[in-house]
């Protein structure tokens, strides 16, 4: 089909920024010029990759699947000609929330002292599975949930107790464990991409009724503080992001949260098997020793 890289680069930035003026801004080129290499991409893979109007750009089906391989056949060549020049590209893990909460330092030091050549780089995104469609992590943790299996691998890593979190000042913070029913009046704080709150965890006559969607960690927890909303989480937020305004309380009678690694099926990194070996065995590991610990009973 006679495709390259410049037109990869061009349905790349259309799809991100949503405009082609915007995406001819983000590549410093002309409008027209950019234009131009949009339509040639199209008369080459035979198909409309972006309907336009006067008013909006969308992307085809066609056009976001390119979309998501053009980011990661991109990427792969920038890795390529870095690791030329600078040696290989470091395994990049990426995460929305906490990582893995308080295992994430022992994670990270264990895997230097047994890799010690092995560059490895922690990313906290908004959206691990976009990041991870468009090649800017390698592999990701997930909560509850993860990309499509027909696109990604995953391992279920472990599980971790469900928490509230309230504002320091909630009546609901002197009322020791909670049930989701002393919660079903509340306003509920929701993250797409956090995992760890779901209205269909409520029955559904005591579904809450209010929500405010959040982009990320820190909306969440702002929005926690000022008392707009609670929110639902795991223990590893509570342990990665303390917050002097938000308060956080077991939820006992709820089913933990699941935790997974998931990597994209082809192009994945070399070091990514390796990788999750080390955090199932980490964790495995810190499983067992916290069943054979003393409970002090």
């Amino acid at each position: 089909m006679n495709i390259e890289l410049r037109h990869l680069r061009a349905l790349a930035a259309i799809g991100d920024e949503g405009s082609i003026t915007a995406a001819a801004a983000a590549l410093h080129t002309a409008q027209p010029a950019l234009s131009r290499t949009l339509n040639q991409l199209e008369d080459r893979v035979g198909t409309r990759l972006v309907e336009r109007t006067t008013r909006s750009l969308e992307l085809t089906a066609a056009g976001r699947r390119l979309w998501e391989r053009a980011h990661r056949i991109l990427q792969s060549v920038d890795d390529a000609i870095a690791e030329a020049t600078a040696g290989p590209a470091p395994l990049r893990v990426g995460y929305a929330w906490s990582a893995l909460g308080r295992h994430t330092v022992t994670l990270l030091r264990t895997w230097k002292d047994e890799n010690p050549d092995a560059a490895l780089v922690v990313r906290q995104v908004d959206n691990p599975e976009l990041a991870l469609r468009k090649g800017e992590v390698d592999i990701a943790f997930f909560r509850s949930s993860f990309p499509s299996p027909d696109t990604f691998e995953h391992v279920l890593l472990g599980y971790e107790d469900r928490m509230v979190a309230v504002a320091e000042d909630d009546s609901l913070n002197q009322t020791g464990p909670l049930s989701l029913s002393d919660l079903s009046r509340r306003r509920i704080a929701l993250c797409s991409t956090a995992g760890t709150a779901d209205l269909d965890l409520w029955p559904a006559n005591e579904r809450p009724e209010s929500t405010v969607v959040v982009a990320n960690v820190d909306e969440w927890l702002t929005a926690i503080a000022t008392g707009e909303a609670i929110g639902l989480t795991s223990v590893a937020t509570e342990y990665s992001h303390p917050h002097p305004g938000v308060s956080y309380t077991a939820l006992p009678d709820v089913a933990p949260v699941e935790v997974y690694l998931t990597w994209p099926r082809n192009d994945r990194h070399p070091m990514t098997g390796q990788f999750v070996e080390h955090a199932s065995y980490l964790l495995s590991k810190e499983t067992t020793a916290a069943h054979r610990a003393p409970t002090g009973r």
